[in-house]
């Protein structure tokens, strides 16, 4: 099998366990944004939501994929040491989910009050037992992967993304509101949990003869959690804090204008992160034999079918914000569609770096990425608290473009000096791809303003994904006949 088919094929496989986590969670996102709750409570659910995202990182401060690494190493050399690896990382892990969780239901209110927001108390309170099951789901997934069973990943994902579907429906449903959208997470995280701890002990931890421990051991998966745990703070942080200070300055209204612009933007970019999930194993094994020019042509080759996509993606999304919206969400979620408008940006530059950041790890240069992830994540959290208070919830958005911009170019810059790609044919496809663009946005603008129903709008969107696919075809930037073969 060539280069090409093996990453045609990752990418194949990874884009449809993707669609269907997405397409559960963009349900779910609907159904509670225009039917199950008000706007103020959506943004309030949330908030919350950030909240436990950067407390869930304090329960695991990088044991997880610190284990992942030793099992990983282990299971070839010496697999007696596997129960005495699953021992201590569970034995850790469950000391750190007992601190933060007892902190969290017994502090809520405090916390709240400290947050800004004292209508958060409840969910918090709730949100602190969904963080015990959710910390074990993160914790199995990871290891799963360091035993090479990511099959294992994927159905304690779908086990909780289709029961967290069902029971945050069926308890708002039956009246209980935001806080019955909390349990439904719950209930989602906790059966997921059951099925991650039967699947460790069953499968692996029974599976091979315990020859104990020493506390060598111990403390090389202690000392090599220490960066990773940096490395993912930065990220989580720089997922979360936005969210979270937009609760602290403004409203649970202005918090759910900021979340579902993020939430369709991320929605978006699945396509982008299924091709850097595929194609960056590549990378590594054509610099073990030396092919960087090799590495070079893939890279050019990516990042033009990325940004032929995300472009004009851009151009679309800025243009039918405001009806799509509207007519999705309802009119009550209108504030969303500038925020959108901006985070039309932060989708091209966020689908450049999913085809970048993973390649510059499989490269060797992790560092030069964590110490550019850990100063721009700084940087939007200090961006966020100057023009959150002036500017609302665009400034925030804002922000985010800015600092991501920033970001997304260091990361280019670093493959550069790696590989040496030929940036000038880069260019010349971004000339024309920007060309491309610009016309298909002038015929949907000029459709817009007639749009007033979901018809409509579902007749201009596919008029410029029409235009898009007619003029990139006779541009020569794709060959439909083999791009439908590669993918079939």
């Amino acid at each position: 099998m060539s280069v090409t088919e093996r990453i045609v094929d990752g990418f194949k496989a990874t884009l449809g366990a993707r669609l269907v986590t997405n397409v559960a969670n963009g349900a779910l996102m609907l159904l509670l944004a225009r039917f199950l709750l008000t706007p103020d409570e959506y943004g309030l659910f949330f908030f919350v939501v950030a909240v436990l995202g950067v407390a869930g990182m304090v329960t695991d401060l990088g044991s997880a994929r610190s284990a992942a690494r030793y099992i990983s190493e282990y299971k070839e050399t010496d697999d007696g040491k596997i129960p005495y690896i699953l021992r201590t990382s569970l034995g850790y892990r469950l000391v750190l989910i007992a601190i933060v969780t007892s902190t969290m239901v017994v502090g809520h209110e405090r916390l709240a009050g400290l947050l800004n927001t004292p209508e958060a108390a409840t969910l918090l309170a709730v949100g602190g037992v969904y963080l015990v099951f959710q910390s074990l789901n993160s914790y199995g997934q990871t290891l799963f992967q360091g035993f090479n069973r990511v099959e294992l990943s994927a159905l304690v994902s779908v086990v909780n993304n289709v029961t967290r579907v069902a029971f945050v429906i069926a308890l708002t449903v039956f009246g209980l509101g935001v806080v019955g959208a909390m349990l439904g997470y719950v209930v989602g995280a906790a059966l997921a949990a059951i099925v991650t701890l039967v699947a460790l002990y069953r499968r692996f931890y029974t599976a091979y003869d315990d020859d104990g421990g020493e506390k060598s051991l111990r403390n090389r998966m202690f000392r090599y959690s220490i960066p990773l745990t940096a490395s993912t703070s930065a990220s989580i942080l720089d997922n979360r804090i936005d969210t979270i200070l937009v609760g602290f300055f403004l409203t649970p209204l202005a918090v759910s204008y900021y979340v579902l612009s993020k939430q369709i933007s991320q929605f978006v970019l699945v396509p982008a992160g299924s091709l850097g999930f595929s194609v960056s194993p590549t990378y590594g094994e054509q610099k073990a034999t030396d092919a960087l020019e090799e590495s070079a042509r893939i890279y050019e080759s990516t990042l033009q079918y990325v940004l032929l996509l995300y472009v004009p993606a851009a151009v679309g999304l800025i243009l039918v914000a405001d009806p799509a919206v509207r007519l999705v969400f309802g009119a009550d979620y209108a504030g969303a569609a500038p925020v959108l408008q901006l985070m039309a940006v932060y989708v091209v530059f966020q689908a450049i770096t999913n085809v970048t950041t993973n390649a510059l790890d499989y490269l060797g240069r992790a560092s030069d990425r964590a110490v550019a992830k850990g100063v721009t994540s700084a940087a939007n959290a200090c961006l966020n608290v100057v023009l959150i208070p002036r500017f609302g919830v665009p400034g925030a958005a804002f922000a985010t473009v800015v600092t991501y911009g920033i970001y997304t170019t260091v990361n280019v810059a670093v493959m550069y000096r790696e590989i040496e790609f030929d940036y000038a044919r880069v260019a010349r496809s971004v000339a024309l791809i920007s060309v491309i663009s610009a016309s298909m946005g002038l015929a949907v603008l000029f459709f817009v303003p007639h749009v007033s129903n979901i018809v409509a709008l579902a007749g201009v969107i596919g008029l410029g994904v029409l235009i898009w696919g007619v003029l990139v075809t006779l541009s020569g930037l794709v060959d439909p006949r083999k791009t439908l073969a590669l993918l079939t």
